[in-house]
């Protein structure tokens, strides 16, 4: 062992705490090879001394050393550089073998057909601070401002005060037991579903639900029934499950369930996708003899009936209808709902409510796809169920985005009385508007999205893709300057989509004026 004081400079690593400035100066020192496997490293009383620091800083630092592999430490011997130093540049596999510059462009290996259509981009949020932004008109998108987000950092404090180890823990798949408790409550005494805690499935976000639902239900070439207009990615999560899907007429009274008692007599159907409280995206519900008869069909045939509640809080109107999980004494539907309206989308809790063999094997996928959720976040929120917190909100939000639908209403009814038509809906966040005939509506909307708008016509939730006349236009995420905002570049669009359309008609007649008079 050499008699001679090691120095160490910490100058050069002059950010950080001093326990990993100490740590630094030493691994670099190593690194470069002034200190060398098996030389001798100072006491930790030496050390501090000669940097001037307290002694606990230099343990500090050598545990950090040794952590990382850089020292030993032998009893009753002292401190030494590792004999085994760590190896601190990555290798080539070879002396041939090239190093790639960037990823390659094109894929090495069969990636086989494309299970699932690309969806539209998320719609984008409402700027809060600026009026020049990009803004959306989309429905299904509450305003986040709303949120009480200081209530809930300070339920996520408390259980990471009082439970740190179990929520940052490996925990149950179907959920953390206090949320589903509070799930299973409010589900009983808000929606009619006779729910225990045994019945709920927390995931993240409906979607899953929808997806996990299709992976334990639907094998390859199964019929499931869904809505001519309907939500694209539930559509597309069946289909990735190896779902046949088969669309059924939506009118006023929501989906056809004739249509459906027929579909089962020429077909093996295996279950139906419906959203019955708010049909997803005409606002309308579904009417109780449609709903007696939907339950009746699927036990006669034994289908499985996948019930998207997706926004059931947001009923302005008389009383929110219960859900056809609240009449199901046959065990056929699979409940779907979801916190993301209430509260945030980026949140990301949804629930499903079923029997319990079904929601023990949704359990079992969810551990081998996800494993498990955000268990500090899903507590936090359990927290603030049970304090009644997120029922206070609710209240809060159903206040103002009721006075939202009746600005953005009134709004449509004073600029756009001879293009739009619309039933004001006794729920939901959106509005569903007739347009004119003589109105392109895929170019109003193409217009829109040029003037920073996005507006959602019709054809985006159609089965069959086609054109149709409607426009889904959302009242929650705006305040009063900002739907004005908004209703003015919807102006603007409008006129822009008639004047091109003016120039396209001219130009067609003028083209069939000289085919006419050429020789």
């Amino acid at each position: 062992m050499s008699s001679w004081t090691v120095a160490i400079d910490v100058a050069a690593a002059d950010t950080g705490p001093m326990f990993l400035r100490i740590a630094r100066a030493v691994s670099e020192d190593i690194r470069r090879g002034r200190l060398r496997a098996g030389d001798a490293l100072p006491g930790s009383r030496t050390l501090a001394t000669s940097l001037g620091v307290h002694r606990n800083t230099v343990l500090a630092a050598y545990r950090e050393l040794a952590a990382e592999g850089w020292i030993a430490t032998a009893e009753a011997h002292g401190t030494f550089v590792s004999p085994q130093i760590p190896d601190v540049s990555p290798r080539r596999f070879s002396s041939q073998a090239a190093i790639a510059r960037e990823i390659s462009p094109r894929v090495g290996f069969d990636l086989g057909p494309q299970r699932i259509a690309p969806l539209p981009a998320p719609l984008p949020m409402a700027a809060p601070s600026s009026l020049d932004g990009p803004m959306s008109l989309g429905g299904g998108i509450p305003d986040v401002r709303l949120v009480p987000s200081a209530e809930l950092a300070r339920a996520m404090r408390r259980v990471l005060a009082r439970r740190a180890v179990e929520v940052l823990s490996y925990g149950d798949p179907a959920g953390p037991a206090s949320l589903r408790s509070a799930l299973a409550s409010m589900v009983a005494a808000t929606r009619g579903v006779a729910a225990r805690p045994e019945n709920v499935l927390v995931t993240r976000g409906s979607q899953m639900g929808i997806d996990l639902a299709a992976r334990a239900l639907v094998s390859p070439g199964d019929v499931v029934a869904v809505e001519a207009l309907g939500y694209r990615p539930a559509w597309e999560a069946l289909r990735a499950a190896g779902a046949k899907l088969v669309s059924l007429p939506v009118d006023a009274q929501g989906i056809d369930t004739a249509a459906l008692a027929q579909l089962c007599t020429e077909q093996r159907v295996r279950g139906v996708y419906v959203t019955p409280h708010h049909q997803f995206p005409t606002t309308v519900t579904l009417a109780p003899a449609r709903r007696l008869r939907l339950l009746e069909v699927a036990r006669e045939h034994r289908l499985f009936v996948l019930e998207d509640d997706y926004d059931h809080e947001f009923h302005y109107e008389g009383r929110p209808v219960l859900p056809l999980a609240s009449a199901d004494v046959h065990g056929v539907v699979v409940y779907l709902g979801t916190l993301s309206k209430v509260l945030a989308p980026g949140m990301r809790i949804g629930f499903v409510v079923a029997p319990e063999p079904l929601t023990t094997r949704l359990a079992a996928i969810r551990r081998v796809v996800d494993r498990q959720g955000d268990h500090l976040l899903e507590n936090a929120v359990a927290d603030l169920l049970e304090e009644g917190e997120i029922q206070r909100h609710i209240r809060r939000a159903k206040r103002v985005y009721a006075e939202r639908r009746e600005r953005l209403a009134s709004l449509l009814e004073a600029r756009f009385s001879s293009v739009l038509s619309f039933r004001l809906p006794s729920g939901g966040t959106a509005i569903w508007t007739r347009v004119a005939s003589d109105v392109s509506v895929d170019a109003w909307a193409s217009k829109a999205e040029e003037l920073g708008l996005v507006i959602q016509p019709a054809r985006q939730f159609a089965f069959d893709g086609k054109t149709r006349p409607y426009l889904r236009l959302g009242f929650a995420q705006h305040e009063e300057r900002e739907v004005r905002e908004a209703i003015r570049r919807l102006e603007l669009a409008l006129a822009a989509a008639r004047s091109a359309s003016a120039r396209s008609t001219a130009g067609s007649a003028r083209a069939s004026r000289a085919l006419r008079s050429s020789p």
